[in-house]
Parts: C-alpha cells; sequence; structure tokens
C-alpha cells in the first residue's frame, strides 16, 4: 500500500503524459511483494463509484494502517482499551462518550439495545424476547426513513412504527416508545426536521437516535447530530472517515453508550457478543477520526471538482452525451458526474457501459445504481471522490472510448 501510494502521489505531481494507457498505470502500481489478489483471481480496480460497501468502500489512511500494525503486536486488556479509545474519541467529535462498533449496523442494533434494556443485566440477557419483560418494544420513525438497515433495529425484538407528521409522531408515544430512530439521508424526504425531531425526543424524554452511516463528508456533520440535540449518532468507519471498513462510530449520551457497551462484545449472552471488534480496529478508527479533523477539507473538495470536470467535459465531448457535476444533499455529499444519453441515438444501455469498463483494462466501476435497460433515457453516475491521484484520466479515456465505439 506504502509502494501504491508514494508512486501515486509522484503521479499527481507530474502532468498528464499524452496518450497514457490505463494499463501503464496498473502495471507502474504492481505490488512488489506476494500479489495476493492475483493469486486468488480476484481484479483489482479503479475506483470511479463511491463508499460503496459491496466495492469495498473506501481506502484507510496510511497512518490508519500503520496503527493497525502497532496494535497487533501487542496484548491489551480489551475493555481498558475500549474505554480509553472512547473517551478520545468523544472529545474529538464533542460528545458525551463513545464507543467503536463493528460498522454502523452493529452500531444501530448496539443503540437501539442500549435504549431497550439500560444497564438492566437480566433484560440484556433477554432482549430481543421482550414480551412479558417491562422493557419497551416500540421504535417510533418517519415511514419516509424506512430503509434496508431498519432490520438492524428490529433484531432488537422491537415494532416499528410510523408516523408522518409531527401531530402523528406525539400521539404514537405510549409507554412502549423505546426511541424514536430518525435516517439522516431521508431528511429531505420526511415531513419532521432532524432538529424538530431531536426537540420531540427531549420535550417526551426518549432518546433519539440518528442514523448518519454516509454523511461524512462535510466535517462539521461530524458533530451536527450531537449539537441538535440527538442521544445516540453512528457513523460508518470505512467511508468519509477512512477507517477500516468493518468497524464504525457509536457517539451520544454517556449512559446510552456504557448501555450499549454492556450490550456488546466481549460480553457474554448478550445480542451483540458476535458483534466483535479487534483491539486493532479500535486503534484504527481513533487514528481515523484523528486525521478526518486534520485534513485539508477545501483543498479536498477542489481537487474533487477538478476531477469531475475532468470527466464530465471529457464526455461532453461526444455528440449525444450530456453530463453534468451535481452534489447529493446529504448522503455522499461530494461532487458527482451525471451522464446521460438518448437511446435512439446511441445505442447503448448503462449496464453494457458499466460491463464495458468492469471487464476492460484496468477495470474501472461506476456507481451500481443506473437507469434500467428499457428507459428511453440513460442514465449513469460516476463518483470521483475516492480515485487515487493519475486514475480520473484514465477513467475519463476509457469512459469516452466506451461511448464513441458504440
Amino acid at each position: 500500500m506504502t509502494n501504491r501510494r508514494n508512486f501515486l502521489h509522484t503521479m499527481s505531481s507530474l502532468p498528464l503524459v499524452s496518450g497514457l494507457v490505463a494499463s501503464e498505470v496498473v502495471e507502474a502500481v504492481a505490488p512488489t511483494g506476494r500479489d495476493y489478489f492475483k493469486e486468488l483471481g480476484v481484479r483489482p480496480f479503479i475506483n470511479a463509484a463511491g463508499t460503496f460497501t459491496a466495492l469495498t468502500a473506501s481506502l484507510m489512511w496510511p497512518e490508519v494502517v500503520a496503527a493497525i500494525n502497532y496494535a497487533s503486536k501487542m496484548f491489551v486488556p480489551l475493555n481498558d482499551l475500549h474505554d480509553a479509545v472512547g473517551k478520545r474519541v468523544a472529545e474529538l467529535v464533542g460528545s458525551e462518550g463513545a464507543m467503536i462498533t463493528s460498522g454502523a449496523a452493529a452500531a444501530l442494533t448496539l443503540g437501539t439495545a442500549a435504549c431497550i434494556t439500560g444497564k438492566n443485566a437480566d433484560w440484556i440477557r433477554r432482549i430481543p424476547d421482550l414480551a412479558g419483560t417491562g422493557m419497551k418494544s416500540e421504535v417510533i420513525i418517519q415511514k419516509s426513513h424506512r430503509y434496508g438497515y431498519d432490520h438492524a433495529v428490529r433484531n432488537c425484538g422491537i415494532k416499528m412504527i410510523e408516523v408522518e407528521t409531527v401531530e402523528e409522531l406525539e400521539r404514537a408515544i405510549s409507554e412502549r416508545t423505546a426511541t424514536l430512530h430518525f435516517f439522516c439521508d431521508a431528511e429531505p424526504r420526511g415531513q419532521i426536521t432532524a432538529e424538530q425531531f431531536a426537540a420531540l425526543g427531549k420535550k417526551h424524554n426518549i432518546p433519539t437516535f440518528a442514523d448518519g452511516a454516509d454523511v461524512l463528508p462535510p466535517t462539521e456533520n461530524l458533530s451536527k447530530y450531537i449539537k441538535q440535540g440527538f442521544s445516540l449518532v453512528t457513523f460508518s468507519g470505512g467511508k468519509g472517515l477512512r477507517g477500516p471498513q468493518s468497524a464504525g462510530l457509536l457517539i451520544g449520551r454517556k449512559d446510552l453508550i456504557e448501555a450499549a457497551r454492556m450490550n456488546a462484545s466481549p460480553n457474554g449472552d448478550t445480542i451483540g457478543r458476535g458483534m466483535k471488534v479487534n483491539k486493532e480496529e479500535m486503534v484504527g478508527m481513533m487514528v481515523a477520526v484523528e486525521m478526518y479533523l486534520k485534513r485539508d477539507d477545501k483543498a479536498e473538495w477542489k481537487e474533487w471538482e477538478r476531477r469531475a470536470k475532468v470527466i464530465a467535459d471529457c464526455v461532453a465531448a461526444v455528440p449525444t452525451i450530456k453530463s453534468e457535476i451535481f452534489v447529493p444533499p446529504i448522503a455522499n455529499h461530494v461532487p458527482t458526474v451525471r451522464i446521460k444519453w438518448d437511446k435512439a441515438t446511441l445505442n447503448l444501455t448503462a449496464e453494457q457501459v458499466r460491463k464495458l469498463l468492469r471487464e476492460g483494462k484496468p477495470a474501472i466501476e461506476i456507481a451500481p445504481s443506473s437507469s434500467p435497460a428499457r428507459n428511453a433515457t440513460q442514465e449513469i453516475g460516476v463518483g470521483v471522490w475516492q480515485m487515487q491521484p493519475g486514475e480520473v484520466e484514465v477513467v475519463a479515456k476509457r469512459m469516452k472510448d466506451v461511448i464513441k465505439k458504440a
């Protein structure tokens, strides 16, 4: 990894060589030691998609890798490390408490469990069997905020109660309400804003839980939802933070973080026993947060805009192609290229473009979501923020060549 990064850093400081082909970049950054992916028959690719889990999200900071290597060579008491790392991360993000989890989905389960059980050891052992125990068994959520990841909340045995308005939410609150759940990316689709949601929780003395797994950048979002008054917030570790992909953050009220810890590994007979976080991930995530807060976000954004313009301008030179740069409002809030064409004038589908890019040399992955082949207007998305220096020119050239050949 170090050799690859050093090479790419050098490449980024040089002018683009005319006629540079994709294979030259890949061969130049091939590992000098054992090539594990080649042995296994797995092809690496240029990430022109984004921080999608199925595409292994982001690349860790070199400092995170160094921290992981450091921690791998010594034994420490795991709970002591959990305490120390949690304290350090809480200080960094401005929260009462924090813990490292095995991804944001695990944080959803552990945070919900904390709101249900508190520090009651008997309840912790019995969850998700809530019937007849006195434990709260409902989580209120806006209908527009239902999503695939709320299964991690339902793991705790609760029932989701859907509402749409402030009035409906207040009527739905009862002695069974464990928490109010908010999916940050869905805020524009709901009728209750994040600030209103947090305020309603305080008004009724019910914990509020914000899922902000993919809302970084911007940097201020790391503390935004805590400042708004949410009791708990989770972030993915392997997306914008560039920590281990199998790790995440759960931050918030000290008592709820303590309860979440009691529901988690290494404690036995808990819902989170299988959601193990090792010492390497804990230290790695701490360093990831430190690095994220130290980075030059303005320079980073300027570079992303440059990359997006390179691709947009290159493909727009092809007749019938329309390209634009846009920034999603909340999740994956980074410059992204949208490319469109009329299938009647260009006999090519979005999925065919994806296949040709994936099967070419080097392999290139674009954003997974694209228009169905039956649509008259075809559309693909190209993410630039996970590209490495020197790769955007390769992607732009390949994209243009694929389209022109059609």
